[in-house]
């Protein structure tokens, strides 16, 4: 009785389909993960503790990198540029996401999918791509919106070369690129939130406002979250778009910190002093997407 109790309650160990199979079918993609993500990272964590370069050889060079990153001007002047344009993009592209998906969903509007569809074509284009058409379009000499305001007797702005206006022209043109796709997201949190309750607010009398406010935002609280995730990793890394648009200029005032490790690795030849700067990029955007983790708290229960 005891031995037949004992094989009742014994768990199965499975077979071959149901434990080495799905390892065979992952093993692909895991090999690839090691190969290009793990090994580099590791790779460059070793190179920012040395005086790496192509032509001059290698040195240990400890925490000397480190400490010279806080008396860098330069590189103090791109983490600035990158946060201000992380914080606006991120922000930006969250708002105008979370309001393009609510006109498109809940309106049923005419035309509804083109719509949809002709707002997300953007974001499948490349970054280099939209970097060119948009520098005929606000460039200074060329720009198709000069000419037009020197047509009608105006004189032309420098979207791209006024310090002024550079930064809110490249912020702009990420907003027209990537906000379809980040809308996609919201649409399809929108779509999980089960009708049920926006019913019995109706029937209770809640509005517009309310119904937003009390139903909608708490309940799209963890497609929020993704969209900030994804938004500030993709917004640290920026680098086609401005090096397209503006190369960093006019002087460093669209330089972000992906620039300077590219022009202090492939063009100073400063390999491990990059690494170290690519360290310090990789600890923030960790920090920055703890934050809004923490801040987001636990997922919602829609029963």
């Amino acid at each position: 009785m005891q031995r037949e109790m004992t094989r009742k309650t014994r768990r199965p160990r499975g077979n071959f389909h149901q434990t080495l199979a799905p390892l065979l079918f992952l093993l692909p993609n895991i090999l690839i993960f090691v190969l290009f993500i793990i090994i580099p990272a590791v790779q460059g964590l070793r190179m920012s503790f040395m005086n790496w370069s192509i032509f001059g050889g290698i040195t240990p060079a400890g925490f000397r990198n480190f400490t010279r990153l806080l008396t860098d001007r330069v590189f103090k002047i791109t983490l600035g540029n990158t946060v201000v344009y992380s914080l606006a993009t991120v922000i930006l592209l969250t708002v105008v996401a979370l309001g393009l998906a609510l006109l498109l969903y809940k309106n049923r509007m005419k035309g509804e999918k083109a719509y949809r569809s002709a707002l997300y074509i953007p974001s499948l284009l490349s970054m280099i791509t939209v970097g060119i058409a948009w520098r005929f379009i606000l460039g200074d000499e060329m720009g198709i919106i000069n000419y037009l305001l020197r047509l009608s007797g105006g004189s032309g702005l420098g979207f791209l070369s006024d310090r002024a206006l550079a930064m809110p022209s490249v912020i702009a043109v990420t907003l027209w690129a990537q906000a379809g796709y980040y809308m996609i997201i919201m649409i399809s949190g929108l779509q999980a939130i089960p009708l049920e309750l926006y019913e019995a607010a109706r029937i209770d009398g809640a509005g517009r406002v309310r119904t937003f406010w009390h139903i909608t935002l708490p309940l799209l609280k963890s497609t929020v979250l993704v969209v900030l995730v994804l938004a500030t990793i993709a917004s640290f890394k920026a680098y086609e778009l401005i090096t397209v648009m503006t190369s960093g200029g006019p002087g460093t005032t669209t330089k972000l910190i992906v620039q300077q490790i590219y022009q202090v690795a492939f063009t100073e030849d400063r390999l491990g002093y990059a690494s170290a700067m690519s360290v310090v990029l990789m600890v923030i955007i960790g920090l920055f997407t703890l934050v809004q983790f923490r801040l987001g708290g636990k997922e919602q229960d829609y029963e």
